[in-house]
């Protein structure tokens, strides 16, 4: 039978929301020593069960299957596996935590659900340069994740940046005479600032 090989250590972070792996953890997938092992690296930041705040009463973000929850995050980190595999690990980790099967049940439909949207924040946040494995294991009481929350990393790929708005514009004007480049800049400018304010 699959299993976790060594004890889950962290530390939670400032943030209340995040919390920092402070010692490698592995998972053997399928059976004890097949091979096929998953390993979290030390520094990695997890949130656990990524669970809506409103359902914490029946699912809080940490549980009996924590431990999947973190090799669940890891995975979808990582992307190494397809979110299909992924999710599989985590029904199979739940197993090997002997979680309620309603409970295990609950969460794999959930996240068969609405993984996709995790997934692709992740996508989206190694795209934007984030990196989950804090490169300093060092923290202290002050120190909170910086990844944006879900509804922001996604809106920032739903709704055009106006850096990159700003840039295509002045790009376009390239050809036009310099009166009304200047003009046109002038006018994206005040609409920027506009919206701002």
């Amino acid at each position: 039978m699959s299993q976790f090989t060594e004890a889950l250590i962290v530390t939670p972070l400032a943030d209340g929301k995040s919390w920092i792996i402070y010692k490698d953890f592995f998972y053997d997938v399928g059976a004890e020593d097949s091979g096929d092992r998953i390993q979290v690296d030390l520094g990695f930041v997890t949130d656990f069960a990524s669970v809506p705040r409103l359902l914490w009463w029946a699912l809080p973000k940490w549980g009996v299957y924590g431990n999947a929850s973190v090799i669940h995050d890891w995975l979808y980190w990582t992307q190494k596996r397809s979110r299909l595999q992924s999710d599989n690990i985590m029904l199979e980790a739940m197993t090997v935590l002997e979680v309620q099967p309603i409970i295990k049940k609950l969460i794999y439909l959930a996240i068969r659900s609405f993984g996709w949207w995790a997934w692709a924040r992740n996508s989206w946040d190694r795209e934007a340069g984030l990196n989950r494995v804090a490169k300093d294991h060092i923290i202290d009481h002050e120190t909170k994740s910086n990844r944006p929350g879900i509804l922001k990393r996604t809106m920032e790929q739903v709704i055009p940046n106006k850096v990159k708005s700003e840039k295509s514009i002045d790009e376009s004007v390239i050809d036009k005479n310099g009166s009304d480049e200047q003009n046109l800049k002038k006018s994206v400018s005040k609409a920027i600032k506009n919206d701002k304010e």
